[in-house]
């Protein structure tokens, strides 16, 4: 919902007022909407665009060069007024006409018709199109019934590269028609719209939903469905617009993924990396796809694609140079040719002897035990980091554990000894966690495999050291100290009385057992601790009562290994 306000009442036009003073090189405000600041070109077709307001960029947003010489602007949702359609007509005309044109919304299509009639008769000539390219709201044999939703922006830059290039009304006129008549839209929704100082959503969804077929003013959709992943959703957004390509459609197509208010850039390149492949396998090749938030609808949960099918003269058009404050085209760099290297490569992992690889094994199994228990600890460890924190500690060990799996996997297959497994475990886990755990816990492993022999089975000892060295290691390269609230605290305290305990005699299974005590006791201690480094050392005072994740999460995965690793502990193979 809409946070940041005075009152829903003057909402739009301190926006509008907001929006021109951020962009004052290319727009200034005029009665109605804004106009372009830049200077006026005598003789040229002025292109005036226009809507509620709520779907920024849309539409004072594609005012500048190449694209609309003025844009009327409503209220949130609510077309404008037929004065205020005249009024910015007027303010941009140069003597060669008005290209007039706007969704196909009733209220849009009144007022800009009224303007449209009042001021031809006034001797001004004007040409007006209501754009139809939502292939959910109408059938094929009803287009003129359609909405126009993203796949406005296609048209407006057509006439608006037109009109700069010099076209008169008629052809800008002609050719922005062949846009419309060539663009499919299709659209989802995950949930709906709050208007600026309302209580509610103007429709909900329940969890684990989705609309089929929605439109930009809060509408819902024509159908609900489950929740798709990004690969499903991308393919019915593809089925949808291709099942309504037009007739004279070739294989140049320009393509938009629209962003609808919440559903964020991020998001939107995970569905377009899943998008483009299926275009292409339809045998359509994709000209300056954009994909990002075009046509909005405030803070609307959903997304949608656009397909324009172009021809020479189109994609011409489409390409040409624009310069608006949320629109930007310019002639494309050339091309670098040369192949990106390749990331460093693994070092190929050597056969070891029968003992060596009996204890890769073992090493195999403690990093299958470890990735069992954090994936099941991801969303207790998420919750607890997000105390103090960004939330993403469980993802991260959970990923980071599953790499590591992978990495130790690969090792074995290829029969290598203990030290390889642990080292492709470290790697893995430091390359795809991610964030600090990441780097820290690869550190670690990489460190503990130093002290493990080659082509043999480790003794009491020699995990003792490979422990003592990890813990140095991860010191060192993090300068954490006890009492910061890390991973620290419980590891120093496992470490040490480990390497005490195995000192003054006791085996490794006794010793492993009271490190673990100690680590546990380190890690719930932390509760009463503000911490003092990273992300939540800026919170640190609301993390008191809370146990720091990542001391957690150590202490939970070397209490998981005593039953794994201490048992195969031996001297001689098994």
């Amino acid at each position: 919902m809409t946070l940041i306000l005075n009152s829903p009442e003057t909402f739009a036009a301190e926006s509008l007022a907001g929006f021109v003073a951020a962009n004052g090189t290319r727009v200034r405000p005029a009665p109605g909407g804004v106009v372009r600041s830049t200077v006026r070109v005598p003789g040229k077709v002025a292109v005036v665009v226009g809507g509620g307001s709520g779907h920024y960029p849309a539409f004072a947003g594609v005012v500048g060069e190449g694209l609309a010489d003025g844009a009327v602007c409503g209220d949130v949702f609510a077309s404008p007024s037929t004065r205020q359609v005249m009024d910015i007509c007027r303010a941009v005309d140069q003597g060669a006409g008005v290209w007039l044109s706007f969704g196909n919304y009733a209220g849009d299509v009144l007022n800009f018709s009224a303007a449209a009639t009042r001021l031809r008769a006034q001797g001004m000539r004007v040409a007006l199109l209501a754009v139809t390219d939502d292939v959910a709201s109408a059938s094929p044999a009803e287009r003129h019934r359609r909405r126009g939703v993203a796949g406005d922006l296609v048209v407006f830059k057509v006439a608006g590269a037109a009109a700069e290039a010099g076209y008169d009304l008629d052809a800008v006129e002609a050719v922005a028609s062949r846009a419309n008549d060539r663009t499919r839209s299709f659209g989802a929704a995950f949930d709906g719209c709050t208007l600026p100082g309302a209580e509610a959503p103007l429709f909900t969804l329940p969890a684990g939903t989705i609309a089929w077929g929605l439109g930009v003013h809060g509408e819902p959709g024509v159908g609900d469905g489950p929740l798709p992943s990004a690969d499903e959703l991308a393919a019915e957004l593809v089925r949808r617009v291709l099942e309504d390509k037009p007739a004279v459609g070739g294989s140049r197509v320009a393509v938009l993924l629209n962003g609808l208010g919440s559903v964020k850039y991020e998001e939107l390149f995970v569905l377009w990396s899943a998008v483009l492949p299926l275009l292409e396998a339809a045998g359509l090749d994709v000209v300056a796809p954009e994909v990002g938030e075009l046509v909005t609808s405030l803070d609307m949960a959903g997304c949608s694609l656009t397909v324009s099918w172009l021809d020479d003269e189109l994609e011409t058009l489409w390409l040409a140079p624009a310069d608006s404050p949320a629109f930007r085209r310019t002639a494309p760099a050339p091309l670098d040719p040369t192949p990106v290297p390749l990331g460093a490569a693994r070092p190929a992992v050597e056969a070891s002897s029968e003992v060596g690889q009996q204890a890769g094994v073992c090493v195999h199994q403690a990093v299958e035990a470890v990735a069992a228990l954090l994936r099941d600890l991801e969303d207790e460890l998420g919750r607890l980091d997000a105390v103090a924190g960004d939330g993403d500690h469980g993802r991260g060990m959970a990923r980071g554990s599953a790499a590591a799996l992978a990495g130790a996997t690969a090792a074995v297959d290829a029969g290598g000894d203990a030290p390889t497994v642990l080292r492709n475990a470290g790697e893995e886990w430091a390359d795809k966690a991610g964030g600090t755990s990441g780097a820290l816990w690869g550190a670690g492993l990489l460190a503990a495999a130093e002290r493990l022999p080659s082509d043999a089975v480790p003794t009491d000892a020699d995990i003792v050291a490979a422990v003592v060295n990890a813990w140095r290691q991860v010191k060192a390269i993090g300068g954490a100290e006890v009492g910061d609230k890390t991973l620290v605290d419980a590891l120093e305290p496992f470490a040490v009385t480990l390497q005490e305990r195995f000192d003054a005699g006791d085996d490794l299974e006794t010793a492993w057992d009271v490190g673990v005590s100690a680590a546990q006791s380190a890690a719930a201690a932390t509760a009463g601790i503000a911490a003092r480094m990273g992300r939540s050392r800026v919170l640190g005072a609301k993390s008191l009562g809370s146990p720091d994740p990542g001391a957690t999460s150590l202490a939970a995965v070397i209490g998981a290994l005593a039953p794994v690793l201490t048992p195969r502990h031996a001297t001689s193979p098994a």
